[in-house]
């Protein structure tokens, strides 16, 4: 079962050992219909966005206009209405999807890791990565060749365990850190 959901922040959990938990708020949604898979067509509430395609969703599944946003999920539900979110309260692992904080246009040492040259003066090679090439053959530079680039804002996926979660409010908390900045919106899975 999936679930969209925005993330508040780290924590960590009051007790002898403390733990580091990462809050996650469960984003109402509604199931605007279901196949016999189990994928359903959800609709959400996600900035203002509006226009004439989204008008004609609203319209479609009798949505009010704070729901503008739609997204592929597999569910629980048999029908359309709210999002059935029970499956969370037995669960114990999850996946939780996020896009990582964007760098932009990073070098090789922050990128990748790379150790630079020494810091010294007249060394002229200080966070540069340096030769690329080969020699004679191939005579080019090889396909995934670590260079300066952007770096960040891509999908990653880690797997959490899940510590609780809040019906009443709706905030699940993991177990560890997930990505992205404080506010992103997102996706958790049910593992087992």
């Amino acid at each position: 079962m999936e679930y969209i959901v925005e993330k508040i922040g780290m924590s960590r959990t009051v007790s002898a050992q403390s733990t580091p938990v990462t809050l996650l708020r469960l984003v109402e949604a509604k199931v605007c219909e279901v196949d016999a898979n189990k994928r359903a067509i959800v609709a959400y509430a996600d900035t203002k966005a509006a226009n004439k395609a989204i008008a004609g969703q609203q319209k479609k599944y009798n949505l009010t206009p704070e729901f503008n946003k739609f997204a592929t999920l597999t569910v629980v539900n048999t029908e359309a209405g709210n999002l059935d979110v029970t499956p969370l309260t037995e669960a114990k692992v999850l996946k939780v999807s996020f896009n990582s904080k964007g760098r932009g246009y990073q070098g090789v040492v922050k990128r990748h890791g790379f150790a630079g040259g020494p810091k010294s003066h007249g060394s002229r090679f200080h966070r540069r990565h340096g030769s690329i090439g080969n020699c004679e053959w191939p005579g080019r530079v090889q396909p995934g060749m670590k260079m300066a680039g952007h770096m960040g804002n891509e999908k990653v996926t880690v797997k959490n365990e899940l510590v609780s979660f809040d019906a009443d409010n709706g905030i699940v908390v993991v177990k560890g850190c997930v990505p992205g900045h404080n506010g992103a919106m997102g996706r958790i899975r049910i593992v087992k």
